[in-house]
């Protein structure tokens, strides 16, 4: 993300929040099942009373791009999931589409219908700023999903990853290997998601950071575009061009398909690899441990979860609960974690399926 805001961790307690400490924080002291769309729901919200017992009913649209993609299929898939959990929430979802026009058409639609809150995963920040906008001008209060939008006016709080986040603790990864095993020059490959996208460019600066703690740097880098058929092009480009490779790091797991194919057909296993976002394929690949996937840093879906919570809150004029202040924060940003074999079986629950 653009704003430092996508750099900081939401402090509670003096630790930072991570998916499923959120959905607590939003709700109450209940122990929640994760969000995972793979195979775990969330668990039903308890009627205990405080924000879980229902409270007056609410209609939460939402709108988000066309699931052709693991991550954003499970976005989808996660905050239907939630809204079901609760009686006094009335899901309004649209068409998903990748196209920017329709996806202003869908959200106006909804402004139109009057919604109490709308939750919005633009396909573009930017591009979908003004209409975003024209929803918080009429009173709609818009829950601003993982793309920021570049106006604070848009927007009543934004919940997201922490994409520098997952930079550093790939770099931390690699770099610290790499030191240990006593390599003083190496070969590092960085395979992005799309190149021009500003959390994109958050995460290879993270990644840069960090590695240079170590006195490392990233050898040459290239971008795949998120999906599986990129990703075998790509990885396949730089295992040609480098004859020796210390380690790669991939910035998406579904992309990371098709590269873990490419280094397979070309037979490498010189290199290890780390990947990102936490789909459930890497975690049993990592979990295995017969490839050079090692590890992947996370991206959940399982914000999808979280931000329907934070409509229903908002929307009902509620608070989190366990928060001293009678307001939702403006902002929250979700901590990336590495998962190695020795954390995974934790994880796989929340992994989401390429």
């Amino acid at each position: 993300m653009t704003e430092n805001v996508a750099r900081r961790g939401f402090l509670l307690g003096g630790a930072v929040i991570g998916a499923g400490a959120l959905v607590t924080a939003c709700t109450g002291n209940e122990v929640a099942a994760p969000a995972g769309a793979a195979s775990t729901a969330p668990a039903p919200a308890a009627a205990t009373g405080g924000n879980e017992a229902p409270g007056d009913k609410v209609v939460i649209g939402f709108s988000a791009p066309a699931a052709d993609h693991g991550w954003i299929a499970a976005i989808a898939k996660n905050a239907e999931a939630t809204a079901k959990q609760y009686s006094d929430i009335e899901f309004k979802p649209v068409e998903p589409t990748n196209d920017i026009n329709a996806q202003i058409s869908a959200v106006e639609s909804l402004i139109a219908a009057k919604v109490a809150a709308l939750v919005i995963l633009p396909n573009d920040g930017q591009q979908l700023n003004q209409i975003a906008r024209q929803a918080s001008d009429a009173g709609i209060p818009v829950i601003n999903l993982d793309r920021v939008f570049p106006d604070k006016l848009s927007y009543r709080t934004w919940i997201g990853g922490d994409n520098y986040g997952m930079g550093v603790a790939a770099g931390h990864y690699i770099g610290k290997k790499l030191k240990d095993k006593g390599v003083a020059d190496p070969v590092i490959l960085e395979i992005q998601g799309i190149a021009t996208l500003p959390l994109t460019q958050d995460r290879s600066k993270g990644f840069e950071d960090a590695l240079k703690t170590y006195g490392f740097a990233v050898t040459a880098k290239q971008d795949a575009q998120f999906t599986v058929e990129s990703g075998t092009k790509v990885a396949a480009n730089l295992m040609q061009a480098h004859k020796k490779i210390d380690a790669i790091w991939n910035h998406d797991d579904d992309q990371g398909i098709g590269v873990l194919a490419a280094i397979k057909e070309a037979g490498r296993s010189e290199f290890f690899m780390v990947g990102g976002a936490g789909s459930a394929n890497a975690m049993r690949d990592i979990k295995a441990g017969t490839g050079v996937l090692e590890a992947t840093v996370t991206y959940s879906p399982t914000m999808a979860s979280s931000a329907i919570k934070l409509a229903r809150l908002i929307a009902q004029g509620k608070g989190m609960s366990d928060l001293v202040e009678n307001q939702v924060p403006q902002s929250i940003t979700l901590a990336s974690e590495t998962i190695t074999k020795e954390n995974v079986d934790a994880y796989l629950p929340l992994g989401f399926e390429s």
